[in-house]
């Protein structure tokens, strides 16, 4: 199995899509002699999913296409060299993973195909239990179904941990120890932006380029700030380095 699980999409408006995440990206591609990819663009609300294509084509050097140029969303998955999940509203997207028949395409093709899959912020959230931990409101639908299940915990992507002057809500570290509070059981990895989680085969990693950590909530524990993935060790089933 093969995650990239990007906390955001681009540092800067005008960088290239995924562009801080090229080396390893191009390398697993040329790697796997990839020559297309398969987009899944339902989380873009305001945006154009065939100019998220164009834009994906050029950053990563393949043909993207998206899965509604397929003759089903099934289809285009079955079909696939690799899988791109696009930021945007992760409510929306995973009732669309749902609605489309996308969620058990997804996870064989994944799991049974060993497909890459490359999900950045709505795409990283679902590629988790659930989307319990995303940022976004839920604009189409409260229910929460469960996500993709590829990576066993929980993850909020576009961490921050600033506390804005005259601000009188929760910061987002209040929130994530409000979920751990709620479901004890369960913990939450923060990723800042600019970083991301890599999954190969049994193995997983943390990448930063701007060389910042990461952090991991647990119920009643101290917030825990993290420079490499050993420190997810006993929370997932993977090797980590």
């Amino acid at each position: 199995m093969e995650l990239f699980l990007l906390s955001n999409g681009k540092l800067t408006d005008d960088a290239p899509l995924l562009g801080y995440a090229q080396p390893q990206l191009h390398a697993m591609i040329a790697q796997r002699g990839i020559r297309s990819a398969v987009l899944v663009p339902y989380a873009i609300i305001r945006g154009d999913h065939q100019q998220r294509a164009a834009e994906l084509s050029a950053s990563l050097g393949v043909t993207v296409r998206c899965v509604q140029d397929f003759a089903t969303p099934v289809a285009a998955i079955e079909q696939a060299e690799l899988i791109l999940v696009s930021g945007g509203n992760t409510w929306l997207l995973n009732q669309m993973l749902h609605e489309s028949g996308l969620i058990v395409a997804i996870q064989r093709a994944v799991r049974e195909r060993a497909v890459p899959y490359v999900g950045w912020s709505a795409g990283c959230n679902v590629a988790t239990p659930s989307i319990r931990t995303t940022n976004d409101m839920p604009v189409r639908s409260s229910v929460v179904l469960p996500a993709l299940g590829l990576f066993p915990v929980q993850i909020n992507p576009h961490y921050l941990d600033a506390h804005a002057s005259g601000h009188m809500g929760e910061t987002r570290d209040e929130r994530l120890a409000e979920f751990c509070a709620v479901n004890p059981e369960e913990s939450v990895i923060a990723l800042r932006e600019g970083s991301f989680l890599h999954v190969h085969e049994n193995q997983l990693s943390y990448f930063s380029v701007r060389g910042e950590d990461f952090k991991v909530f647990r119920h009643n524990q101290p917030i825990q700030a993290c420079r490499d993935a050993t420190a997810l060790q006993v929370l997932v089933p993977f090797r980590c380095d």
